[in-house]
């Protein structure tokens, strides 16, 4: 009788610091992870949000271009002389005036 006691005693901590070690796990993949990459998508949906005619960018495709029209879902941007390409906002990357400095 005793023995079982015991048992069942030593089953119980484990079961406990077995949730402990998976709540720190998913507070690790919260902190180090979710986070972060929900704090970078706000941001670049800010910077795309806020694209303006004259602004430098870069797109997703490696094509550097300047803003020439903006409208709620596209961009239309001129990469050289008379090219001009309508994008889609979402494929802007980066900001090339903030890369050359």
């Amino acid at each position: 009788m005793i023995n079982f006691l015991q048992a069942e005693a030593v089953q119980q901590p484990g079961m406990g610091s077995f949730w402990i070690m998976m709540l720190l796990m998913v507070a690790v993949m919260y902190f180090f992870m979710w986070r972060p990459e929900s704090k970078r998508r706000k941001e670049m949906a800010k910077f795309r949000d806020g694209l303006k005619k004259g602004d430098k960018i870069i797109t997703a495709g490696g094509i550097y271009g300047v803003v020439k029209e903006v409208k709620e879902t596209t961009l239309l941007i001129e990469v050289d002389g008379n090219v001009t390409l309508r994008i889609d906002k979402n494929m802007v990357v980066a900001d090339n005036s903030q890369l050359q400095k």
